[in-house]
């Protein structure tokens, strides 16, 4: 796939959740081509109404991440898995390990992660899920987050694949629509919030700069 008139073209992958579908959304108002990953297309119906390319894909197969991301300017992570039956810290550290071999071999050069705001200091420097008063029932899955973070930070040294990860300040106000703003945060804030399509301009935003940290980086509304 090449970008040709419509500009860029970007594989999302998780495309079906949230935030993922916001950012095909999102990818799509700008006239981009994208191509929306998901496990089971069947699952997920209308996600390819704006015009995206719905095809199902494992972020955890670099093989696949390969293939499915050839031809694309940029990558956007969304994925992720939760709950009774799903082993998170297998999941995102394979995720990661497969993105840089996957996006690597593609020679696409550009990723975009989502993170959590439990993995951003606050103001005293503490991380949310490294204070005494985090809930212990929801601390793997955020660890299971920073294991993935790890893998991109170690791994994608020496490579041409440059990344950034982007984490609400504080959390999603679920219900909020497109205010068209946003603003970095030094660190994060429990109070913050920011909506899912707002969300969605600021990882599309870190595409067109093309141009990372090769870190994690939290936004807001305001």
């Amino acid at each position: 796939m090449s970008s040709g008139q419509s500009g860029k073209a970007i594989v999302v992958f998780g495309a079906g959740g949230r935030a993922g579908r916001a950012a095909v959304g999102e990818g799509r108002r700008r006239g981009y081509q994208v191509t929306a990953v998901v496990r089971d297309p069947g699952r997920h119906p209308g996600l390819g109404d704006s015009g995206a390319r719905v095809v199902a894909g494992d972020v955890t197969d670099p093989a696949r991440v390969a293939a499915l991301a050839a031809g694309h300017d940029a990558a956007i992570h969304a994925a992720a898995v939760y709950g009774e039956g799903t082993d998170p810290d297998a999941f995102f550290t394979s995720a990661a390990h497969a993105l840089v071999e996957g996006l690597s071999s593609a020679e696409v050069p550009r990723l975009v992660a989502i993170g959590l705001s439990t993995l951003v200091p606050g103001g005293d420097g503490v991380r949310p899920v490294d204070a005494a008063s985090f809930p212990a029932e929801y601390r793997p899955f955020s660890l299971a987050h920073a294991a993935g973070l790890e893998v991109l930070r170690e791994h994608a040294d020496g490579r041409a694949l440059d990344w950034v990860c982007l984490a609400p300040a504080g959390d999603f106000d679920h219900d909020a629509g497109r205010s068209g703003r946003y603003v970095i945060r030094a660190h994060g804030d429990p109070a913050a919030r920011i909506s899912y399509p707002d969300f969605a301009i600021a990882l599309l935003d870190q595409i067109d700069a093309a141009a990372g940290n090769r870190s994690l980086v939290a936004v807001s509304r305001d």
